[in-house]
């Protein structure tokens, strides 16, 4: 899914997160994504081949109004517009770096259900660094988020980040459904917004960033030895766990799945 980390709107390069207890957070994740025979991460949290996908910070001052959530951190093609939109439609602004003309650089948001996320501009092509889209490394492989309203949280982030959207069709005690895949311009699916019901219903409403692992039946036994929680694992037909929602030990939530 390498549009996901693309120079295009509705790419996410990276997220990051700013955690209490910031020592114990840094040794949890270390153990939980460093599983298999080939990891994908690196005990700092860099993919294996050094780039920063995802960011461990420690709560300040400065963070302190952050809730704890992992924030994707999501290209927009143009962060006051997103920013307005996104104030319009029922959402907060937390943070918005502006430089010194006055021009936006990135904000981060909260949507009309609590969940946060990031947005930024499209990042030029030649700034990405070479092996972040690559299939083979540690990287963000994709994103969730479960609500209730889930029609409605379509609409916003169609209109504060310019994805657009293709139904997925679903079955709940024998009624259908659709859940909303969220496509990049080109068309390629990147995130999904679900409803609270089914397989979904102990899902929190949080952005949930994907990632994956080399040996899935490994970490999620890391994560309760680190004293974490498993949410939610589900198997495939093969009997092998294929997915997980997690919680870590200061409460933020993220999914796992094989690398």
């Amino acid at each position: 899914m390498t549009a996901l980390h693309a120079s295009s709107v509705g790419g996410v390069l990276s997220a990051d997160i700013a955690v209490p207890e910031h020592e114990r957070e840094l040794q949890f994740y270390s153990r939980v994504l460093t599983t298999g025979e080939s990891p994908q991460w690196r005990e700092d949290l860099m993919n294996i081949v050094g780039i920063p996908i995802i960011g461990l910070g420690e709560l300040n001052a400065e963070s302190a109004d952050l809730p704890l959530q992992w924030m994707p951190h999501i290209q927009v093609a143009d962060v006051a517009v997103s920013a307005g939109r996104a104030l319009a439609l029922g959402g907060r602004e937390l943070m918005h770096q502006k430089d010194d003309g006055g021009q936006s650089q990135w904000a981060v948001l909260l949507d009309p259900n609590g969940a946060a996320f990031g947005i930024i501009p499209v990042v030029a092509s030649q700034a990405i660094p070479d092996g972040a889209s690559s299939d083979t490394v540690g990287r963000i492989s994709w994103l969730d988020l479960t609500v209730s309203e889930a029609s409605a949280t379509r609409d916003f982030y169609r209109d504060v980040v310019g994805w657009s959207v293709q139904d997925v069709e679903m079955e709940d005690a024998g009624e259908q459904y659709a859940d909303y895949a969220l496509c990049t311009p080109d068309g390629t699916a990147v995130a999904s917004v679900c409803h609270a019901r089914g397989v979904n219903q102990a899902i929190p409403p949080v952005w949930l960033i994907c990632l994956p692992v080399g040996d899935l039946g490994e970490s999620l036994g890391r994560v309760q030895e680190g004293g974490g929680e498993v949410v939610e694992a589900r198997r495939g037909s093969t009997g092998e766990y294929a997915y997980a929602v997690i919680r870590d030990p200061v409460g933020a939530c993220l999914a796992l799945m094989p690398g």
